[in-house]
Parts: structure tokens; sequence; C-alpha cells
């Protein structure tokens, strides 16, 4: 089981790496990690075991985070009602396309890499096209947007070595461009 003594901080430079693309078919041990990153999101969402194993809340979690340098990563973005509405392992993610309009969460944004927070406005587009594999090598093609659409970004940037307050705007945090929607 994933714990939060497994993932890296900043300052480790595999989260400024940029990660390996994998081949398929995946081995077993890829696999058991893919797995083993979805179970860390449910339990992190899970306030008992999350408690019980002092885990802090997690929409998506990179493998580099875990300082293994391949482009996967598990997402679990839950509705309102904590159903999920985009659970996946993604493997070899890429943005095909992405909107003009732009969006960014009213809270800001926070990592499980990063213990510190970093106020302000994380600009991200606020539709995007996504392709991914699963982990039998089977191609996804999915329009996203709003929330999905930014954790999504937000992980593939840990697969290019970016986190997430590269895009603060560090000399005004909570300035946007006009055409921005602030969610939530």
């Amino acid at each position: 089981m994933i714990t939060m003594k497994d993932i890296i901080r900043e300052g480790n430079p595999t989260l400024r790496a940029r990660a390996k693309e994998m081949s398929f078919p995946i081995t077993k041990e890829q696999k058991e990690l893919a797995h083993k990153m979805m179970e860390f999101l449910e339990n992190s969402q899970d306030p008992e075991i999350a408690k019980k194993y002092k885990l802090r809340a997690g929409v998506g979690l990179a493998a580099p985070q875990l300082d293994v340098s391949l482009r996967m990563t598990a997402v679990l973005v839950p509705d309102e009602n904590d159903k999920p509405i985009f659970k996946h392992i993604l493997v070899n993610p890429t943005i095909l396309s992405e909107s003009v309009k732009m969006a960014a969460l009213s809270e800001g944004e926070g990592c499980l890499s990063v213990d510190r927070e970093v106020p302000g406005y994380v600009p991200r587009h606020d539709k995007i096209t996504l392709r991914w594999y699963d982990l039998d090598g089977n191609k996804h093609v999915q329009k996203l947007r709003d929330y999905p659409a930014i954790v999504c970004q937000h992980e593939i940037d840990h697969l290019n070595g970016i986190l997430f307050f590269d895009h603060i705007n560090m000399k005004n945090p909570f300035k946007v461009e006009e055409n921005t929607v602030i969610l939530g």
C-alpha cells in the first residue's frame, strides 16, 4: 500500500525530469504500480482510511511522484456525492486539443509532492481532448472540461517535469487573463 512516505517531495530531481514513454506490453511490475496508485487515490478519498494512515486526499498520482520516471498516472475525480466521474489509469497521455478559454480553481491547486501552500490561480485550459492508453494498450480519446480537465493537465505536467506553481504569476498570483473562468 502506498502511503505519504512513498511520495517524493519538491526538490527531488525526478519531479523535474521528463518521464519516459511506456511501451507495450507493460510489465507485471508496472501494472502492479498502476493499481497501487489508484488504490492510494481511493484510500486517500476515504475519510476513515485517510485518517488511519495519515493520507492527504488526492485526485491524481503520477508515477514520477513515486520516483518512477514513466509516463503513467492514476486519476480519480469524484462528483459532489463522492461517485467517480473520471477514474482511469492513463498510460502515455497526450492532450490532442485544448480550448482557448482558460479556467482556474478558486482555491488554487495543491499537490501531494508539495508540502506547502502556494497561493494563486493556476490557469489551465477549460476543455481538452485527451488521448491515453489503458494497461492493456487500448487507445482512448475523451473530451474533458472543467475540474476533470484541470486534474488531467496537472497530472500530465508531472510527466513533463512541471509543478503546478510554475503556472502561477508570482508577481500577481491572483491575476488571470480576461477569458479565464474561476471554478469552485
